[in-house]
């Protein structure tokens, strides 16, 4: 099996049990003066290099791990809980003038997560801090949440663009996961940046709502304000239609757009694209050239906790794309494993091994979806899967 490197994002996650916690609104949570109990705090290595590269290794992936700590308690605990837990060692670059990142995961019962987070040696992260020589034996290149790495993201992404630029260059497929910034505070120009960014970049892993965003700032805000809880309950097929072909247009091989509790939408371009996709290129080209559909999730059994699922999920869709799968078993290993993390209050601990998320795949039913839009329709041989207005089967 090919080889893999999962770099960027990694903290310390603080995850309180607030299970027992009962509100009737989200505002309820924060009384200033008040007192909130909870259950036992699970810690654990965070962000994506963590949620994504260990499941990998989970599912059976030989992954490589490429992330940055501080100088101190929290960066010693992540290396701690990396070497104890998984024996891996030597994969943190550490900056003694930085204090480790971390996030205080706050998750109470009925309602979606929300995170305190310090970016901290995150924030310094460069394509410097990329070890070549080790991304050169392997074939896929992964990079996870450029949006909270500052240095990243500066002067219209220079790091990240000169850094995919590169590793494509060096002939790797390479990936890219996204997260949704502070976007009060976030005045990133991330169109111009996919302008540059999406010709070095294989396959884009991002969700609807941080897709929106990225590209269409304004109408991303409209739909917030507009849809309350729901979010993406509010995407049509004609929008995620939209935004993957500006994804294409740009360059972008494969775009995989995750929509939470609705599955995954996924869309690609034609043969002749899909064979410059370096050396984890699709091995059957025919079964991923034009194709566009969207796959339910997986029933959960128990009150969501969504934490690092979309990283857990993306894991599953690796896992079966480098054991050489096509695009629908791949989607469907990538929901399944993301169903499987949310059992969990942390993004590691649901996800069981290969076999087991196989065994899943056959005994879970899947969520009911509605897909509204120009051209989409129930497949006729999958009747669980809805096909869009560019899927030539």
């Amino acid at each position: 099996m090919k080889k893999a490197v999962v770099a960027g994002h990694i903290c310390l996650d603080v995850i309180p049990d607030l299970s027992e916690m009962s509100l009737e609104r989200p505002g309820d949570f924060y009384i200033p003066g008040s007192l909130r109990t909870a259950g036992a705090a699970k810690l654990s290595t965070g962000g994506p290099v963590s949620n994504t590269g260990l499941n990998m290794t989970k599912l059976g992936v030989e992954t490589l791990l490429m992330g940055k700590v501080g100088n101190d308690a929290f960066g010693e605990m992540a290396a701690m809980l990396l070497d104890k837990q998984w024996g891996i060692r030597d994969s943190l670059v550490v900056d003694d003038a930085a204090e480790t990142s971390y996030t205080v995961v706050i998750n109470p019962k009925g309602y979606d997560r929300m995170f305190v987070h310090n970016a901290g040696a995150n924030d310094t992260f460069c394509a410097a801090d990329v070890d070549y020589e080790k991304v050169a034996e392997c074939d896929l290149f992964h990079f996870g949440y450029p949006p909270l790495m500052k240095r990243m993201i500066s002067n219209t992404g220079r790091e990240l663009i000169e850094m995919f630029r590169k590793v494509h260059e060096m002939g790797l497929t390479t990936s890219l996961d996204m997260c949704l910034p502070d976007f009060q505070k976030d005045q990133t120009d991330w169109p111009t940046i996919f302008k540059s960014l999406c010709p070095h970049l294989d396959l884009y892993m991002g969700s609807a709502e941080e897709t929106l965003l990225m590209l269409h700032r304004d109408r991303y805000m409209a739909l917030r304000n507009a849809s309350d809880r729901d979010l993406l309950g509010a995407f049509t097929g004609d929008m995620l239609h939209e935004l993957s072909g500006e994804l294409l247009d740009m360059g972008v091989r494969i775009a995989v757009i995750k929509c939470g509790p609705r599955g995954y939408y996924v869309r690609t371009p034609e043969k002749a694209v899909l064979a410059t996709m370096g050396r984890a290129r699709p091995g059957n080209l025919d079964e991923f050239a034009n194709r566009e559909f969207w796959h339910p999730a997986f029933y959960c059994p128990v009150p969501p906790n969504a934490t690092g699922s979309g990283d857990a999920s993306i894991a599953g869709f690796y896992s079966a794309y480098l054991r050489g799968q096509s695009l629908l078993d791949c989607v469907i290993t990538a929901t399944c494993t993301g169903s499987a993390s949310v059992e969990k209050p942390d993004a590691l601990s649901g996800v069981p091994d290969w076999e087991g998320v196989q065994q899943r795949i056959k005994t879970i039913p899947r969520d009911p979806l509605t897909v509204t839009g120009t051209g989409w329709k129930i497949d006729k041989k999958f009747p669980f899967l809805w096909t869009g207005p560019s899927h030539k089967a």
